[in-house]
């Protein structure tokens, strides 16, 4: 396992640096060389950390959540409640509507399959979009009209919708009738969610405020360290509560570092803030390249020509929906282009979910994997590389007075 940890870090640091050297985003290095690296290719990492590959994604998803919830301004935040609760929903039921109609004409899958292969592309990947609105926040880009945070909203919500409808199809496609209460777990679990992460964030401020207070102060390690605890303790007790009430980990685990934004001291966030971006840079590289690590080469050659276009097809109706949840605000042409970009790059939730049907005996199990393991290929890149493209020409920035 140190040997796979030593490739995972030196590697796909140099592969990002490479990339970065020619213009292109890092993130595409660390994906290429969990590609090339992994299982399905020159076979290079531990079957140990493989094993464990999901785990670790998501404790390097956590990490990231939890810089972007002490980045959020909560007014800022109100200022984009009605758009970001449509983006959370609306967007991935338009490419699930679209592949849904398309994918029968070209593949030849029944529309029941139809929807699965849409629920499996719908989901917008956080661990691409994330770490980007964070930088934006924290470079001030976007900021006079919270265009980072809006989208940081509804990709953070996004998910949750869309893998409960993953489940739905996924039953019926296995000749299970559907159970409605999934669908009525779908608000309990983004409310109980931030509540639930609210609640322990204000907790965690006013004990580290009570021990400022007394003069015991906690060094800023400590706190990093308390903070990152109570964040995985959230995300297992998604998975203790499952099958009993619905709540959204990565929701509580962002809300609970928003909460202790808001009520600590600023060079508390500050601190806490600086100590998790220099943890994100170890993580960000296990993330990326063990999400590589996870794409099947080979079921991309199965795939063809036809699901790319069904790809392309899906992101066209996404941008539609996108678009449309903008409808009526501040936001400008060039800004609602920018979101709509935003929106494109799927990644961990593909890569996490793409395989279940295969592993389940269903007939359309292949072919979901391929389209699976393309659209990360294909939307990763294209939605990282059109950020970096477009974010200072169509987002303003604000300069210090």
């Amino acid at each position: 396992m140190l040997a796979s940890l030593s490739i995972i870090f030196l590697v796909g640091l140099s592969m990002a640096a490479i990339c970065k050297a020619i213009k292109l985003p890092r993130i595409i290095g660390m994906i290429f060389t969990g590609i090339v690296l992994g299982p399905f290719v020159l076979d290079l990492f531990d079957p140990s950390i493989l094993n464990i590959s999901s785990e670790l994604r998501k404790i390097a998803l956590v990490i990231i959540l939890i810089k972007a919830g002490l980045s959020l301004n909560i007014k800022e935040l109100k200022k984009v409640g009605r758009p970001a609760i449509l983006m959370a929903f609306l967007p991935a039921c338009f490419e699930i509507v679209g592949v849904t109609i398309f994918a029968p004409m070209l593949l030849g899958v029944t529309y029941i399959e139809a929807a699965l292969i849409g629920t499996v592309l719908g989901a917008v990947s956080p661990a691409v979009v994330v770490p980007k609105m964070v930088q934006l926040i924290e470079d001030r880009y976007g900021e006079d009209k919270s265009v980072p945070q809006l989208i940081l909203a509804g990709a953070s919500l996004d998910d949750v919708f869309v893998i409960v409808l993953f489940t739905s199809f996924l039953s019926m496609a296995g000749g299970n009738k559907v159970n409605p209460m999934d669908f009525v777990n779908i608000p309990v679990s983004i409310v109980l969610g931030i509540l639930l992460g609210f609640a322990i964030g204000l907790l965690l401020a006013i004990g580290f405020e009570f021990a400022h207070k007394k003069g015991k102060n906690i060094r800023g390690s400590f706190k990093a360290i308390i903070v990152a605890g109570v964040a995985f303790l959230l995300m297992a007790i998604e998975m203790w509560l499952e099958g009993i009430v619905s709540v959204s980990g990565l929701l509580a685990v962002m809300s609970m570092a928003l909460a202790v934004s808001l009520k600590s001291r600023a060079e508390v966030t500050k601190d806490l803030s600086s100590k998790f971006g220099k943890i994100w840079l170890a993580a960000e590289l296990m993330l990326f390249v063990l999400v590589g690590a996870a794409v099947d080469i080979r079921y991309t050659l199965k795939a063809g020509g036809f699901a790319v276009l069904l790809i392309f097809i899906g992101l066209a109706f996404r941008s539609i929906g996108t678009w449309i949840c903008l409808l009526g605000t501040k936001l400008n042409a060039k800004e609602r282009l920018f979101c709509v970009i935003a929106y494109l790059p799927k990644a961990t939730v593909q890569a996490a979910i793409g395989s279940i049907p295969l592993s389940l005996g269903l007939g359309c199990g292949n072919i979901v994997l391929s389209i699976a393991v393309l659209s990360i290929l294909i939307t990763a890149p294209l939605g990282a590389i059109g950020m970096d493209l477009t974010y200072k020409k169509l987002l303003n920035q604000t300069k210090d007075e």
